[in-house]
């Protein structure tokens, strides 16, 4: 028998950035500690189809699914915390509902209607909230993130179909908290609760009574004001919660439990009385606080430098690694288009590993290919992701292979030495046929997005970090390894170590002559969890540990 789904729905006020994401993930991370089934969903209100195309320093990070949905970077946040696998159904935005709409109008199955806000899109995101909530293994408790700050024009269709929602399934089924800033004006020395007052407000305007109302703020709220909140805002004084600053985000989840977030949310849902093991964010907590008593640093070579947010998740994953190894990592992110063949021995010197991540475009790329010669060169630990593995062939070739003028399709056309290019066809292991693939498609169409698998060569440094022969990791990347010259730079030293099952498209790529240096087509920073960190990551940390204990015995 299926399980009866319990919907919680998310909203945020005053401001945006305020930790919806992760307030979320949070809470169902309690949630799930306490032995239910928890799943998550984000809603965007933007009308992109999803946010692949965006520039990363508008939106951040594109993380990507095992189906190969592009989607926002708070699904990095759900899939660290609940530890699960998140697909399609998880994340939708009003570009998509308004496409799927669209669509059934132009198939007549409107009838010859009038197609309108409401009922036809509320329905849809009806139906798209509902898909997570069915099934034989439906969860105890869906969480539903509602996108941008109560007051956004294009967020109110979202709010009508929860408000909608709530009046279908039954109160007892549907709980609505709200995420607000309580600002602390340091001038008169105490916190103000108007802004928050005025963003349930505008929620009770459009027919949404919060029930439980979450404060973010810098320090923990008196009870007095707390009391004020509840008052004001028409919630019960047990049901105003803080989301107050922490040093660490992994924290939260436990900020939660000591508030009895979700004891109150477990009693407004009706849902089992059970205790919530949260013994191994405990355990968590105690190893970052034993990793502060000694750290490396990690230099990540980019071109999105100035926004730390478009590295979320290779941000995490490094965490997750140096936790794991008892060691802190000061991550120095250094614009790869300052890096020439003068400063680079300067502006790398003291790292005792070096990343270059993906990205898109030859912005910046010579000052990767130049930092990459220096980690092969100095023998400092690398690791290469995406386009990070495609400079790792590019340097290789032109500096060691012979071949001067090796480049990628991407940023070099008419080029006879393009080592990395624009594979056209290749067998798709997912759709199970043949991708057949062109310039001329559509940009998202050029991609090869999500979960595919790959077969390692026993001995290697990839075969010793996963300790198994065949991996499944998720890509988001349009241009390949071009085999034409694999013989040529094989029998130069480089090391394939990862292809797909059928040995056509190259996945990783190393030295064998080298302390610890691979580079990787797909993105293991997607899959990396902190009790779990991702098994290339923890490799590339222990080998960068070792290279600082060098280091520093020979200085």
């Amino acid at each position: 028998m299926a399980r009866k789904t319990r919907f919680i729905f998310i909203t945020g006020g005053v401001l945006s950035s305020l930790g919806k994401g992760l307030a979320a993930a949070s809470l169902g991370a309690v949630l799930k500690a306490r032995g239910l089934a928890v799943t998550i969903q984000k809603l965007d209100p933007y009308l992109n189809i999803d946010p692949g195309t965006l520039n990363p320093f508008q939106h951040g990070e594109v993380f990507v699914t095992d189906d190969g949905v592009e989607s926002d970077l708070d699904l990095g946040h759900y899939e660290r915390y609940l530890d699960l696998s998140l697909s399609r159904i998880n994340t939708t935005t009003a570009g998509r509902i308004y496409e799927s709409v669209l669509n059934r109008e132009r198939r007549g199955e409107y009838g010859g209607g009038t197609v309108q806000v409401i009922p036809h899109i509320t329905d849809e995101i009806k139906r798209s909230i509902l898909s997570i909530g069915q099934g034989e293994d439906a969860p105890d408790v869906a969480l539903v993130e509602i996108g941008g700050t109560v007051g956004d024009i294009e967020g109110l269709p979202f709010l009508e179909a929860i408000r909608q929602l709530r009046a279908e399934l039954g109160r007892d089924n549907c709980l609505n908290i709200h995420l607000s800033y309580v600002p602390y004006i340091s001038a008169a020395g105490e916190y103000k609760t108007k802004p928050t007052q005025h963003s349930t407000k505008a929620l009770l305007s459009i027919g949404i009574q919060p029930d439980i109302i979450l404060c973010r703020c810098e320090k923990p709220l008196p009870v007095e004001l707390k009391n004020k909140i509840a008052l004001f805002c028409n919630v019960d004084k047990d049901a105003v919660f803080t989301s107050v600053d922490v040093k660490n985000i992994y924290e939260v989840p436990l900020k939660f439990y000591e508030e009895g977030l979700d004891i109150k949310v477990a009693m407004l849902l009706q849902l089992p009385a059970r205790h919530a093991d949260l013994s191994g964010w405990r355990k968590l907590m105690s190893d970052f606080e034993e990793s502060s008593k000694r750290s490396i640093t990690i230099a990540i070579i980019g071109k999105y430098v100035e926004l730390k947010e478009s590295y979320k998740s290779l941000h995490e994953a490094l965490v997750h690694a140096g936790t794991a190894n008892l060691t802190t990592l000061n991550l120095r992110y250094v614009n790869a288009e300052e890096i020439t063949p003068d400063n680079v021995d300067t502006l790398l010197k003291g790292c005792q590993g070096i990343l270059v991540p993906g990205g898109f475009g030859y912005r910046g790329v010579e000052g990767k290919i130049e930092a990459i010669r220096f980690a092969r060169e100095k023998r400092i630990p690398f690791f290469g992701i995406c386009l990070g593995m495609q400079c790792a062939v590019i340097e290789f070739a032109r500096h060691v292979a012979g071949l001067a003028h090796a480049n990628s399709q991407e940023f070099s056309q008419q080029n006879d030495q393009n080592v990395i290019h624009l594979m056209t066809e290749w067998y798709d292991y997912r759709k199970k046929n043949i991708e057949v693939r062109d310039e001329n498609s559509a940009l998202g169409g050029t991609l090869r997005l999500g979960a595919y698998p790959c077969h390692l060569r026993p001995g290697t440094l990839a075969d010793k970090a996963y300790k198994q022969a065949d991996i499944f990791e998720r890509h988001r990347h349009r241009f390949e390894f071009n085999n034409m010259f694999r013989d040529i730079l094989t029998e130069k030293g480089l090391v394939i170590s990862g292809t797909s099952p059928d040995d056509v498209l190259v996945e990783i790529v190393e030295l064998a002559d080298h302390p610890w240096f691979l580079g990787c087509q797909f993105h293991p920073e997607f899959k990396s969890r902190p009790m779990r960190p991702h098994p290339l990551f923890n490799a590339f940390v222990k080998a960068s540990i070792q290279c600082g204990y060098s280091v520093s015995e020979s200085s």
